[in-house]
């Protein structure tokens, strides 16, 4: 959360028939409204504090007096205001400190970031370094801040506990909040677009796209908070202020270390119920679950195909209904959809195996290759089998084409002809059939040909009729 800015945040529960609102302000948490049966002042909320102090004009109460005529400067009028940025607090101290943002007194030399006191950029840094030195003694997650721990804590001993998961929360309404996870049931919609949201905090977020509230000056992209537009700049900057202790990784933002650090230590928080996977991100976990519910709610809008997660529609697009090949190969100028298929074809280049198998000194092109080799060699892994033939693969995304053939599925129709195919290869490989382009040429007598494959028994027979040895 930005130092600099006075948030705040609406906490909503009832305890002893006591309904309290919080207010966060960066520094204290005042209870506001407070409703009781009773007309005891001393009327004890949920921290077992006495509130003897109460506001005429809203009913609101406080533990000290000083709380108190600080607040009732709210209704007067009688704020402070900074004169560099206009924001407006409800005494000098508070103001004082918030000038310690603008003047960079306490400042971050990792990131830059600035703060309003030294306790607060002490507690910034630790993000840098990644040192958690708070654990629960009940399942050993760790924390940086003893504040998030003790929250944490308050999780295992909650009465609010979520009959579908087991999972745990500090209040009801969070508990509720979760439940539309389970259900799908989201009420919060976006008036602009049509998008749902199961919490109200994450529609009123997305209204700031809509808003131009965060907008980057550099694409003009627009965030939904100030945090995500600093993340999403940097990208264009190239600053990457997070760096990995471990291996001197640098990252964008911070979370983005905090997960790339659970690759060292082999921490995997977030476990399938139903079949005890364990992943690393709370993200993949959501995308796993959908394995078992086989919901795919991302939909090709040029065909009929459904993904899991959005970024499979947007590789789906480039790969299936675009011909535009961004990425080049320095070597060769071949040019690939993808980044992640340009960097597959350069090691056919350079001859590199950055793949070993931790048993053995075999090493491999690509990461598949390694899959079957643990597999066959080492009996390390899980087969994918077809319950149709019982046929074995080592990738589940063969698998997956395998079952299409028996069912007789060709997702993959050509724009050209309508026809379908099982494969995306095959119907890349059909394509050419509409095309009068030939890429690949006899270097013997000098033939172009449409297809990579028909090549080479050509040359052979090429070099067979010049007395050359057949290669």
């Amino acid at each position: 959360m930005d130092e600099s800015m006075v948030t705040c945040f609406f906490l909503t529960h009832s305890v002893n028939n006591i309904s309290c609102c919080v207010y966060y302000t960066g520094e204290t948490c005042y209870e506001v409204n407070t409703e009781a049966d009773s007309n005891d002042v001393t009327e004890r909320p949920h921290d077992g504090k006495p509130r003897p102090y109460l506001c005429t004009v809203c009913d609101k109460r406080f533990t000290q007096k000083g709380n108190l005529t600080v607040h009732k400067m709210s209704h007067t009028g009688e704020l402070h205001t900074c004169t560099q940025c206009g924001k407006h607090f409800a005494n000098k101290y508070i103001l004082n400190k918030h000038t310690n943002v603008h003047n960079s007194k306490y400042k971050c030399i990792e990131c830059g970031k600035c703060f309003m006191s030294k306790s607060k950029m002490n507690i910034h840094k630790i993000i840098h370094t990644g040192e958690k030195l708070y654990s629960c003694t009940q399942c050993g997650k760790s924390f940086a801040v003893k504040y998030y721990l003790n929250k944490h804590m308050f999780a295992h001993s909650s009465k609010y506990k979520c009959t579908e998961c087991g999972k745990c929360f500090v209040n009801k309404t969070s508990m509720n909040v979760h439940k539309m996870s389970h259900t799908g049931e989201k009420l919060y919609s976006c008036t602009q677009c049509g998008k749902s949201f199961t919490n109200q905090d994450y529609l009123r977020h997305h209204m700031n796209i809509h808003s131009s509230k965060y907008k980057c000056t550099e694409c003009g992209k627009c965030c939904h908070s100030k945090q995500s537009l600093t993340g999403h700049s940097r990208r264009h900057s190239g600053e990457k202020p997070f760096e990995c202790t471990v291996c001197s990784k640098r990252f964008t933002i911070s979370g983005d270390l905090v997960v790339h650090g659970r690759i060292h230590s082999g921490e995997k928080p977030y476990k399938c119920l139903l079949c005890d996977k364990a992943f690393r991100n709370s993200s993949y976990l959501t995308v796993h679950m959908r394995v078992h519910t086989g919901d795919k709610p991302y939909q090709c809008s040029l065909c009929d195909r459904s993904f899991r997660q959005s970024s499979s529609v947007q590789s789906h697009k480039r790969y299936m209904h675009s011909n535009r090949k961004l990425f080049e190969c320095p070597y060769c100028g071949s040019r690939f959809r993808t980044i992640k298929l340009l960097q597959s074809h350069v090691h056919t280049h350079t001859g590199a195996k950055p793949y070993s198998c931790r048993h053995c000194s075999e090493r491999f092109t690509w990461r598949e290759q390694l899959k079957t080799h643990l597999l066959k060699s080492h009996n390390e892994g899980a087969w994918f089998t077809c319950h149709i033939c019982e046929k074995k693969f080592t990738i589940s995304g063969n698998l997956k084409k395998h079952i299409r053939r028996h069912e007789g599925v060709k997702p993959c129709v050509c724009c050209e002809c309508s026809k379908s195919f099982c494969t995306a290869g095959e119907m890349k490989s059909h394509l050419v059939t509409h095309s009068d382009i030939k890429h690949f040429c006899c270097g013997s007598c000098g033939k172009y040909f449409k297809r990579k494959e028909s090549v080479k028994p050509h040359f052979n027979k090429c070099v067979d009729k010049l007395g050359f040895i057949d290669i």
